[in-house]
């Protein structure tokens, strides 16, 4: 799973994260009846958001109950069935595509191996046309957000010391803005796609500019491209322009009408503040910004641990493995619930540094307003206080 978005237990009351896991094992179940078990590896954070957006904005939600999962601790849960998922599917199927070529264009670690390239292009080529077999059950043509990622290739290889960075993200900025539009039109509201598609064209150009800054490390040490690298801006510089990003995404989703909203406001407002407050807070990848809570002095959260069983821990600079090597931690990893419960983990080829889900567990200096998202699920908090 990847995605800027990792809400935790301790960022989401019980009822959101119910709904959340709903929207997330929905899209996942999706994946796997229309493309099977193998395209549930493109299941991502950031896609399952379509999925919420379009039963926020719906009459009544769709849903039906799922049986035990491994993932979710053997238990069964309510999951989101439909458009929905669907759309979230497709969304998800090109992400995971673009990133693979993405890999492939910059020979990441073992991409730079000729038939390692080749079977990763093959994979992104099927994962680009089975986005293109859902888009069409749901009316969404999924050619723009593709023609957006083959148009990035050509503004990486333009760009020069001087380039803004917004024309570097321009085409993320537009594929997002689509997706973001045509959850309006599956919910019957289609007074919410302008709206809708302002708050994601910037919230593509926030996720473009976290990737961006979270890779700079190793990018710089590898000699791969980034854009900050690329266009000689700076960390500074890209994160002003994701803080003016989430400022206009509270305006966007001021004008959208919503069923219900509590869900779209805790992930674009305050788990979307938090991911642009752990990526630009400071420089140094193993700084953590303290816990404020009033009344009581900051204090460094919890990191947590797991014994024996959290290995390997995370290098600087990251120590890459081979192709056999990585499967076997990779596998490992996975059996132990490290990718989900460890605080930030090395990838398994790569080495570099991955946040997990509880990377900001009980942190909440990044959000400006009160708690009632977390205390009772309610979303009217950007002003006033908690009525319950």
């Amino acid at each position: 799973m990847f995605g800027i978005i990792r809400p935790c237990q301790h960022s989401l009351s019980a009822s959101l994260r119910d709904e959340w896991l709903g929207h997330l094992c929905g899209m996942c179940l999706s994946l796997r009846d229309q493309h099977g078990h193998a395209a549930r590896l493109v299941t991502n954070y950031d896609g399952l958001l379509i999925s919420a957006l379009v039963e926020a904005q719906a009459p009544a939600a769709q849903r039906r109950s799922a049986g035990p999962c491994a993932l979710r601790g053997m238990r069964g849960a309510s999951v989101a069935i439909g458009g929905s998922a669907q759309l979230a599917a497709a969304v998800s199927l090109v992400l995971a595509s673009a990133k693979l070529r993405d890999h492939v264009d910059d020979r990441d670690g073992i991409y730079r191996r000729k038939p390692v390239a080749a079977g990763a292009n093959l994979v992104a080529r099927r994962w680009a046309k089975a986005a293109r077999e859902t888009g069409v059950l749901v009316g969404f043509d999924t050619g723009v957000l593709l023609t957006a990622v083959a148009e990035q290739r050509s503004l990486e290889l333009a760009a020069s010391v001087g380039t803004p960075l917004l024309t570097l993200t321009e085409p993320t900025e537009i594929a997002t803005a689509a997706a973001f539009a045509h959850t309006a039109v599956l919910a019957g509201r289609p007074e919410n796609a302008e709206a809708l598609a302002e708050a994601g064209r910037l919230f593509g150009r926030i996720a473009h500019l976290v990737d961006a800054a979270e890779d700079l490390d190793q990018d710089r040490l590898t000699g791969a491209w980034n854009p900050l690298l690329a266009t000689g801006a700076t960390t500074l510089d890209a994160g002003r322009l994701a803080r003016d990003a989430m400022a206009g995404i509270r305006l966007a989703l001021h004008e959208v009408t919503f069923t219900r909203k509590a869900l779209v406001h805790a992930l674009l407002v305050h788990e979307l503040d938090h991911a642009v407050t752990r990526t630009f807070s400071a420089s140094d990848p193993g700084y953590y910004p303290p816990v404020i809570q009033p009344g009581k002095p900051p204090r460094q959260p919890r990191k947590p641990g797991g014994g024996s069983c959290w290995w390997p821990i995370s290098e600087h600079p990251p120590r890459p493995n081979g192709f056999f090597t990585g499967c076997a931690i990779g596998t490992w990893m996975c059996c132990t619930c490290q990718v989900c419960c460890r605080s930030d983990w090395p990838g398994p080829w790569s080495g570099r540094k991955r946040s997990g889900p509880c990377s900001d567990c009980g942190d909440c200096s990044g959000c400006d307003c009160c708690d009632c998202c977390r205390c009772c699920g309610k979303a009217d908090c950007d002003c006033g206080p908690c009525d319950c």
